[in-house]
């Protein structure tokens, strides 16, 4: 069973087509989780072991091909996809590679994502052995890839709707993940258990901090540091529901909020607003980036203020001063401010956000202005 209906990979399978023609693509070659499954529906934790090189070619006209591992043909087989060919991988020689060969013959011009923030999921010296025995030649797809993937059907959207909710529902129930004293892993295992009770199917995602008035490094794993009075919690959540992500934090501060932190939840709840009134279709994600950043004030060094979202944590396109992508109505993206409070602490707010023909909708439960005390 797939996650959706077999007319929205025919939708998607047709979109992709007409953007092959415009380019004067053949074909396009895609090896990555989230291609594999935008084009076949095929999803499975099994991405994780990196031993196993998959394929899918997209070609201009007539249907998908899937070269893949025998290890997969029966999941595969469920999905809306007929032309599965397999071998028995691993096998140390030849992952796929003769069959890739074949099914790409009679191919010139074949698209291979090779741009920003694509990668390939096979060895370099076997793409190069492809690359070398093919009649055809390989040309960068990225564009096109994103040009598909930024504007979500209907039914994506629908799934981005209730993660989010998910999201919402268990941030609501934070004070039975944490209390002054808690160790911060145990928060962070808490706050797993609340999401899955919530709906969530996997946290493939959970950082966050805690520190007096702020918070320092975001990313790395929680110890066993108790939670204090002052300090302020910080969970940023990328949880799944059928393959689709939510992305958004919320700061709590523990027992009394420190009148730093008062102030600079503020400030980033008023940037946040700036951001989600300016971000209409035909506004440049760039235009976006330039109205928050000004909220943030002089000296706030930012890469981006906020991305894409949708079958990964972050997609694109990305809310930054390098990034011209002009919104459109069924994008979804993030709204992700940033201050420093000083040279040690800093802040982090950030809301998910439906791209509309009209005034953006909030997917997540809008944070209020003032900091929550737990």
């Amino acid at each position: 069973m797939t996650d959706f209906a077999t007319s929205e990979f025919e939708e998607r399978l047709a979109r992709a087509q007409v953007a092959m023609g415009a380019a004067g693509l053949d074909a396009l070659l895609l090896n990555t989780e989230a291609e594999v499954r935008y084009f076949t529906g095929f999803r499975s934790l099994f991405w994780q072991s990196p031993t196993r090189p998959w394929f899918v070619i997209v070609p201009q006209s007539g249907e998908v091909t899937a070269v893949i591992p025998s290890i997969g043909a029966e999941l595969m087989g469920r999905m809306w996809v007929n032309d599965i060919r397999t071998w028995p991988s691993p096998r140390g020689t030849d992952e796929g590679v003769s069959l890739l060969i074949e099914a790409l013959a009679g191919f010139d011009r074949i698209g291979v994502p090779m741009g920003e923030e694509a990668s390939l999921r096979m060895s370099l010296t076997d793409f190069r052995d492809v690359e070398a025995r093919i009649s055809g030649r390989f040309e960068d797809c990225s564009n096109l890839i994103k040009g598909l993937r930024t504007v979500k059907s209907p039914a994506e959207i629908a799934i981005l709707r209730q993660i989010c909710a998910i999201g919402s529902n268990a941030f609501a129930r934070i004070s039975d993940a944490a209390r002054v004293g808690d160790p911060l892993a145990e928060v962070f295992r808490k706050f797993k258990i609340t999401l899955l009770e919530e709906g969530a199917e996997e946290v493939p995602y959970l950082v966050g901090g805690a520190g007096q008035g702020g918070y320092g490094d975001v990313i790395s794993p929680p110890d066993q540091t108790p939670l204090q009075d002052g300090d302020v919690l910080m969970l940023d959540t990328g949880s799944t529901l059928q393959g689709y992500f939510c992305d958004f934090d919320r700061n709590f501060a523990i027992g009394r909020a420190l009148p730093e932190a008062v102030d600079a939840h503020h400030r980033l709840w008023d940037v946040t607003e700036a951001g989600f009134e300016a971000a209409r279709a035909g506004v440049s994600c760039s235009e976006l980036f330039a109205i928050m950043a000004k909220g943030l004030g002089e000296g706030s060094d930012v890469g981006r203020i906020g991305h894409g979202l949708g079958m990964q944590l972050t997609e694109w396109p990305s809310i930054a001063a390098h990034d011209h992508t002009v919104l459109q109505a069924g994008m979804v993206m993030t709204l992700e401010p940033s201050l420093m409070i000083d040279d040690n602490r800093m802040m982090v707010v950030e809301e998910n956000i439906l791209i509309t023909d009209g005034a953006p909708e909030m997917l997540t439960t809008r944070v209020k202005r003032d900091i929550e005390v737990i």
